[in-house]
């Protein structure tokens, strides 16, 4: 333990001063705004429209209703908007506005929307290159020369990318509710928050809907957040150990992302792809009670399968860093 602290600080500098992080606040800090100005017009369309979040509902639920009588919707799209009606109708019959504007409802659509491409795309921006950068540069036969055994050396690269992963969610969440609330206030933390729609098919079983603060339904988003892009990093982690290049890490896994994004959204008569990490990584969708992207699927398979794909990950780095010849 002695020599383990030491390397987590080190490795914990040594990703700080790739300044990698500034390019995500940086990121962030051009984003949010955009996003928050895109949804102050969309509020104020609203208010011109609707008299009422009554009536805008309404509004939203029949134009779903004629989408289901239109031979040009495919039936996928159309399961869809038969959820949502129920959804829509359980909010409106217990008088609760599902798209109140504030900060607190802002960073939670964010967040949400964010867990399968942004959220992994900042993740990627520190794990991709963490032990091919430092095979490129040279550092890593450097810190190999060292009387450390090679498990730890990896296993503080481990913990010092689990705090900047950790660190990336924080900071987004803080700088949405800071931005947006500017615009939209501060409050909203005790609005309720429906939870716990059960989907079978085209139904939603509402038994178990229960209301959480929506401060609560934050938490357990952002837990749910974190431990997806765990698994990410994980997998990374794994990349940069097998490959070699930096640049062939950081692409391989950008493309395994930004491919796993697609076939969520194309995979639902392709019942194995709910075994690749990429189709579970939005767990958030189980909280607000969307439809899975394969039927059958629920928050416990999604949780077991990352969890065993985040194992498998770090079975394979740590087996293939510890044998492998590096200083060659």
């Amino acid at each position: 333990m002695n020599r383990l602290l030491p390397l987590i600080q080190n490795e914990t500098l040594k990703i700080w001063r790739k300044k990698r992080f500034y390019v995500v606040i940086l990121v962030l800090l051009v984003l949010i705004p955009i996003f928050t100005y895109a949804q102050m017009k969309v509020a104020e369309n609203n208010r011109e429209k609707f008299s009422d979040w009554r009536n805008q509902t309404l509004q939203q639920i029949n134009d779903y209703q004629n989408a289901l009588s239109s031979d040009r919707v495919p039936e996928e799209w159309k399961r869809f908007r038969r959820i949502a009606v129920q959804q829509l109708q359980y909010y409106l019959d217990h008088d609760v506005n599902p798209t109140t504007p504030d900060g607190v409802t802002f960073t939670r659509g964010f967040m949400a929307n964010s867990v399968t491409l942004f959220y992994p795309l900042l993740v990627l921006a520190i794990a991709s290159d963490l032990i091919s950068g430092e095979r490129t540069t040279g550092t890593i036969k450097m810190l190999l020369t060292r009387p450390v055994r090679r498990w730890k050396i990896l296993l503080s690269k481990w913990i010092a990318l689990t705090f900047y992963v950790s660190l990336i969610i924080v900071a987004s969440g803080i700088l949405c509710y800071l931005i947006a609330g500017a615009i939209f206030g501060y409050g909203g933390w005790q609005m309720p928050i429906f939870t716990g729609f059960s989907i079978s098919g085209s139904n939603v079983d509402s038994t178990y809907v229960h209301a959480v603060p929506q401060w609560l339904y934050i938490l357990m988003q952002a837990g749910l957040i974190w431990f997806a892009q765990m698994v990410v990093a994980a997998i990374a982690l794994m990349v940069s150990v097998l490959i070699r290049s930096t640049s062939a890490s950081i692409v391989t896994m950008m493309a395994a992302v930004i491919a796993g994004t697609i076939l969520a959204n194309m995979s639902s008569s392709w019942q194995s792809a709910k075994y690749l990490f990429s189709v579970n990584i939005n767990m958030t969708g189980y909280l607000a009670g969307s439809p899975p992207p394969i039927e059958g699927m629920t928050l416990g398979f999604s949780l077991a399968t990352l969890t065993v794909w985040a194992a498998a990950a770090l079975i394979v780095s740590f087996t293939v860093f510890t044998k492998q010849d590096i200083l060659n």
